[in-house]
């Protein structure tokens, strides 16, 4: 197996002027690399770049410079095998509603040039849950499991890479649970995978690695652990006994009076640790009836790399 899944270099996209409007450049020199048998996450705002960057991938826009190797070929000189190698979960709910999923997963397999001895159809069928669905037409589906039949798709050629572009928008609890057991059990059977989500929380929970791409370029990419670690606020909260004065508090920390009681000091975690700020309130001789700290997650991450705050 190939230690490298993906690799990317000095990928640009310019979309031509329309009319009177005038030219984007979408992909700016993107260099990144995935490794292979990870869960990597690709995030970054609206029109950040994100579905043109999947879209090369797939081979369904055409990059203006750079160089895409998916699972090792490159996708210039061996275009047929850099598509076998990946397969795509899109957003849209792109379904012929008059096939059954399983004429959707066969027709998908006979255009991948799978032959009919080595197709998966039913072990697909099941993996996604709509084995009791095979035979209905995609239209009487709910929305929950047209979007079980997108995956079903994605995986007809079993690929070596699987992108799944915000795979959980608008589904319930139940079905994003159901996914993301499916996920983790075709990545541990070696299937590398890119998640693209809005829910922050998630691609936390789930990614190995990430990268946040804004304005075309990637502006961080790393384990999601030193992510989180280069965030240095922490915030401790506390609920006291009656109304707190002015306290004596530390560099750094600043105090916040919530309408639901609680305080919160949130301090540079560098520089300052929670012992001190509660010595402040004890001198105080503020009675406290309950504490807890917060970590910095992914979304903190988020919105101060992308300077949304």
């Amino acid at each position: 197996m190939s230690e490298t899944a993906i690799e990317i270099e000095g990928l640009r996209k310019l979309y031509a002027a329309a009319g009177a409007g005038t030219a984007k450049e979408a992909l700016k020199g993107i260099d990144l690399t995935v490794p292979a048998g990870s869960i990597f996450g690709l995030l970054g705002p609206n029109g950040a770049g994100k579905s043109t960057l999947i879209n090369i991938l797939a081979g369904l826009v055409v990059k203006t410079a750079g160089r895409v190797r998916i699972w090792g070929f490159d996708q210039d000189a061996n275009p047929r095998q850099s598509r076998a190698a990946i397969g795509v979960m899109p957003q849209e709910l792109n379904i012929d509603p008059f096939f059954s999923p399983r004429d959707a997963l066969e027709v998908q397999a006979g255009l991948y040039g799978v032959p009919k001895h080595a197709r998966r159809t039913d072990e697909i069928l099941r993996l996604i849950g709509l084995e009791d669905k095979a035979e209905a037409y995609a239209r009487t589906l709910s929305g929950g499991m047209r979007r079980r039949l997108l995956l079903g798709k994605a995986l007809v050629h079993w690929p070596q890479v699987l992108v799944l572009d915000e795979p959980t928008a608008g589904v319930d609890i139940e079905l994003r649970q159901m996914l993301w057991e499916n996920v983790r059990r075709l990545n541990a059977e070696g299937m590398t995978i890119i998640l693209t989500t809005h829910y922050l929380e998630e691609a936390q929970e789930m990614c190995d690695e990430i990268a946040i791409i804004d304005h075309g370029a990637v502006i961080v990419r790393d384990t999601t652990a030193a992510i989180l670690e280069r965030m240095d606020g922490k915030t401790l909260l506390v609920r006291a006994a009656g109304e707190v004065g002015r306290l004596d508090l530390p560099e750094g920390v600043s105090r916040e009076d919530r309408a639901d009681g609680w305080l919160a000091f949130l301090y540079p975690r560098s520089r300052v640790h929670a012992g001190q700020i509660l010595a402040a309130l004890t001198a105080a001789g503020v009675d406290i009836l309950d504490l807890s700290t917060a970590e910095p997650d992914l979304e903190d991450a988020f919105l101060a790399l992308t300077g949304t705050r």
